[in-house]
């Protein structure tokens, strides 16, 4: 003998249905298309939607197998994310690492002369190079040069015409300084007609201040030439640096 349960199934036996009723009163689905074994939702109250003001208030019970709490290749993900940071702090510091920037003098491009009762004014015209090995730009604050002679100073010039300096760059640039020689003794020495070539020793001493990421730096370099201090020379010869 079969019988019929509330769903309209038919169940195999009397006492079988008895349980199942039973079973389906004691744990009644939501949302049943029976109206006997509806009820409403305790927290939404039966119409679907959680009331408003109360969502800090409610607490939404997660199965312990649902897929959502056990995320899949968390360690890779970590560890590529470790991996890329690493990477890109290698990165900023190996093109924002500060580098060298060098001052080397080339040559002598000429030695103009000029006469005057008791001194000798010499206008001497160099070429020196100029590095930069960073990737960023440069900024030349002031550059200074400061000529000696037979350990005496006797000229500080500043050059103007020098104000950055391109990335990965090197750069040639002419720059002319001035040499009064007022010494009696070099005086006599640059005007005496007895001596073909009336050479002096010049030590260039450069200071070059210079400014890039937030960073300055002072850059010196100095080069020993020999100038003729007797006639014009336009000749350029080398530079001896140290």
């Amino acid at each position: 003998m079969s019988e019929i349960n509330n769903n309209g199934t038919e169940q195999p036996g009397g006492t079988s249905g008895m349980e199942t009723t039973r079973t389906l009163k004691h744990f009644p689905p939501y949302g049943t298309m029976n109206e006997n074994l509806t009820r409403d939702c305790p927290t939404c109250r039966g119409i679907g939607r959680i009331p408003r003001g109360q969502e800090d208030q409610l607490v939404a019970v997660i199965p312990c197998n649902d897929v959502r709490l056990k995320p899949r290749r968390t360690k890779q993900y970590v560890f590529t994310s470790m991996i890329l940071c690493l990477l890109l702090c290698s990165l900023i510091l190996y093109f924002l690492f500060p580098r060298s920037v060098s001052v080397t003098p080339v040559s002598v491009l000429s030695v103009m002369v000029y006469f005057s009762p008791h001194a000798v004014l010499l206008k001497v015209t160099n070429l020196i190079s100029i590095t930069n090995d960073n990737f960023v730009t440069v900024q030349i604050l002031d550059f200074n040069v400061q000529g000696v002679v037979s350990q005496a100073i006797v000229t500080k010039n500043q050059i103007y015409n020098i104000s950055t300096l391109q990335p990965r760059s090197q750069k040639s640039y002419t720059i002319e300084i001035d040499l009064p020689i007022k010494d009696e003794g070099l005086v006599t020495y640059c005007e005496s007609d007895k001596i073909k070539i009336r050479t002096l020793f010049l030590e260039m001493q450069m200071t070059l201040n210079i400014s890039y990421i937030s960073h300055s730096e002072l850059v010196t370099a100095e080069a020993y030439e020999y100038i003729d201090c007797g006639t014009n020379r336009t000749t350029p010869h080398p530079v001896r640096d140290t």
